[in-house]
This record gives structure tokens, sequence and C-alpha cells, in this order.
């Protein structure tokens, strides 16, 4: 079983300089949900057809191969454009278009089984639609056999009645399928090459044709604007949080909590309320997350505290403390058991063991080693206006209250820095560094201000 996934629509609906597939649903792009879904339905190949944005939708997606159809001239049009790409193919090719990202890979493994089990020449899948405004109706024969398929712009108002509706997914046999698609016209409405009518050709030249309808019609929606893509969103972060918390996830608020399609949460984690999971974020068991943190392409361990956290493209281990208000940047290791307190950002660096940074630091570009104790206003002085420069700290290393350490610098393992000292060489081993100016008190001062 192979498929063609049709792709190459501008979207105008949308209203947008990005191509309508590459828009982003509960994290990942429509058209690389199609996609997934597909491979799970059990699909070799796909083949993706592309039209408007076509660089674009090569440079995000991959995995799979494209064809261009240069000028949009309907479906029909668009999946001939696919014939040299199946020149070589037999069996079964699935149609699926890119906009529709709501499909399981169940629902279409069983509606391929459904084709190949009636062994018919080609199936649609169907679905009932409370309001069909826009879909392809389907029309049936007296004894319930399908009949054609009529475009909303083309169908009469009796026709317009009918709430089962295209949902624009085929199985076809491929050979029987590029074979009929020579001989469809474009006289209608809209002067389109209309893949439906394939459906009719191959009914008059005597053979089969299935209909299968959806369980869900809500997995057929297609995504033609934002308000759209703003239930279809709805819809699979709900589907996300069902799949976490049956799986052992304690989600508080699953309203309020927002999860992309491909995070992984460990079993007895709770997750509590405006928590957002983002990207390839992946969290361990028993921790606990949120309320008011994001996460994005986070690597968690397990038994993690983090609340009021911005985290993203870094790592945690495992019984970390974050938070209130912490800021991880990009490129940053926290080792295990690390404290990390109230207004820290730490930006591109490797936090040691145990080590605790209490409050109001910023630690960027920095190898810090384990047990550690940063004192609070502790900066690190990476940028001198051209170029960034690492901060080196050993192990048992305690920095006093407002200590500046000016990079390129090393303090080494078991060194003691005096509160509000300036450092800019390095501080030898078990060594106390001091650099400040020493008090001096003038006494009889007059403030000339207040003369």
């Amino acid at each position: 079983m192979e498929t063609v996934i049709l792709a190459a629509g501008k979207g105008t609906r949308m209203k947008s300089k990005l191509p309508k597939v590459l828009h982003k649903v509960c994290g990942k792009e429509m058209l690389r949900h199609v996609i997934d879904a597909a491979k799970e339905a059990g699909s070799t190949r796909e083949v993706v057809v592309i039209g408007n944005g076509a660089e674009l939708v090569k440079e995000k997606i991959s995995g799979v191969e494209f064809v261009l159809q240069a000028e949009q001239l309907g479906t029909g049009h668009a999946v001939l454009c696919a014939k040299e790409n199946f020149a070589n193919s037999n069996g079964t090719l699935m149609v699926l278009c890119g906009d529709t990202p709501l499909f399981t890979g169940e629902l279409l493994k069983n509606f391929v089984d459904a084709h190949e089990n009636s062994k018919v020449a080609a199936t649609v899948l169907t679905a009932e639609m409370p309001d069909a405004t826009g879909y392809g109706r389907i029309i049936r024969e007296d004894n319930g056999d399908l009949k054609k398929i009529v475009e909303h712009k083309d169908a009469s108002d009796a026709e317009k009645n009918i709430r089962e509706v295209n949902a624009g997914i085929y199985c076809f046999d491929v050979k029987k399928l590029f074979s009929a698609l020579t001989q469809v016209k474009n006289e209608n409405s809209q002067g389109e090459y209309y893949l439906p009518d394939v459906l009719t050709i191959l009914k008059n030249s005597g053979e089969k044709i299935g209909a299968v309808v959806a369980d869900d019609y809500t997995q057929t929606l297609g995504i033609n604007s934002r308000v759209q893509l703003a239930e279809a969103e709805k819809v699979l972060r709900q589907r996300k949080n069902i799949e976490l918390m049956e799986s052992g996830v304690t989600i508080i608020d699953p309203a309020s909590t927002f999860i992309d399609a491909e995070v992984e949460v460990g079993q007895d984690t709770i997750i509590y309320p405006n928590t957002y999971l983002e990207g390839k974020t992946k969290i361990g068991s028993d921790c606990v997350i949120g309320p008011h943190t994001r996460f994005t392409d986070m690597i968690v361990g397990d038994n993690v505290q983090a609340h009021f956290s911005y985290c993203h493209e870094s790592e945690i281990c495992d019984g970390v403390i974050l938070g209130p208000y912490v800021h991880i940047r990009p490129g940053s290791k926290i080792s295990a058991k690390v404290k990390i307190g109230n207004f820290v950002e730490v930006k591109n660096s490797n936090v040691g063991e145990g080590s605790k940074l209490p409050h109001l630091q910023y630690i960027g570009d920095t190898d810090m080693g384990s047990g550690c104790n940063i004192g609070c206003g502790t900066i690190t002085v990476n940028y001198d206006g051209k170029k960034k420069f690492r901060t080196k700290i050993g192990d048992n290393v305690f920095v006093g209250c407002n200590s500046n350490l000016v990079a390129p610098v090393t303090v080494e393992n078991g060194a003691y820095i005096a509160a509000g000292s300036t450092i800019t060489d390095t501080v030898p081993e078990k060594n106390l560094a001091i650099a400040r100016a020493r008090q001096k008190n003038i006494s009889g001062w007059k403030d000339k201000r207040n003369s």
C-alpha cells in the first residue's frame, strides 16, 4: 500500500505567507500529521504533490518523495502529476489531503482494510456532517451503493440537503486509477479536473466502487482557515491529554494544559495548569511540572520539580528543583539534584551535580562543577562586545553574593570568592579571592546637595 498526498494548494483563506500545509497543529505541521497517519496505517511509500511554496515545503518536510504540480488544475490533475512516480506500482494507492491533520492511523488502517477486503476498484471515505457546506455530496443508488459525488458548487438544492459528504480520502487499484484519470474532463463550474469523477468513470466501465462511512466525522475535517485551525488544535490537544492520562500522567486541568503531539511524559508525573510542553520534549516519571511552566524541546529526568519556569533546548537531570521564575536557555545541562531558585537565568552552560543557584544569578557560557554554592546576584560576565568567553568553575566552589566572574576565567576546586568581588584572574584551588576596594569612612563629610 502506497500513498499520494495532495498538498499543492495555496490556502488563500488562511491569509498567510506560509503554505497552508506547513501551519502547525499541536506542535506539528499539518502535512506531517498526515504523513505519520499514513505510515501508521501501513503505507510503505509517500509521494507528496506540492505547488504553492514548494521549496519551503521540501525544506521543512523530510522522508517522502515530492512531485510538482506547477499549475493547480484540480485534485484529478494533482494525482495525475504523480503518475510517473507510480509507474511500476501494483496494489493499493491511498489518496490523502495534506490539510486533514485529524485522521488517526487506526481510522486509515481500517479504511484500507475495508477497501482491500471488498476487492473493488476504488473506495471513498465518507462522513455524516452536521454542516456539509463546501463538501462534495455522496449520491447513492436506491440500494445504497455509491452512484456519484457532486461537488458543492455543482450541486442542486436537493443535493445540498444531503449530509453525507466526501471526506476527500480514497483507496484505488493503482493501475485502474491512472487509466481512468486520463478520461477525466474539466466540464464544471471551476474548470478543474476533479478526482471524484474517476469513480464515475470506473463505475461506468463496470468496476465496483465502495464507500466507507467514518465513525467520527471530526477526524475527516479539513483546515481552510485560522478558525478551523484553532478547532483542530483543540481536538488534537484533548486527544493528547487523554492519551497521557490513560498512560498514568496526572493533568490537574486538561483545559488549561497544552501538550504537543510528540511530547512524552512518564508515569506518575503531575502537570499543573497553564503548562506548555512543546516540540519533542521528554519528561520522566514522578515529576511535578507547573503551574505556569513552558518546556520546549527539553530532555527532563525523573523527580524533577519545575514551576513558573521557561526552559528550552536543554537537559535537566534527575531530582532538579527549578523556580519560580527560572529561564534555562539552549545548550544547557542541569545535572542531578541541582537547585535553581527564583530569578535565575542559565545559558549554554553545564551545572554540576548538587550545585545551588538560589536566586538572582546569570550563568552564561559556564562549566560549573558539583557541590558549588553561587551567591545571590552573581554574574558570569561572558561578552566583551564582540566575542563570548567561557567561565570554568571547579567542584565545591563558594561564590559570595554580588560577585562578577569576568570570562575567560577559571575558579579551581574548593576556592572561595568573597562577596562583592570582581574576578578577572584564575583563583587557585582552595584559595580565598577578594577583589574589592577596602572600605573607607570619611568623618564629618557633608552632602553638598543639601547645603
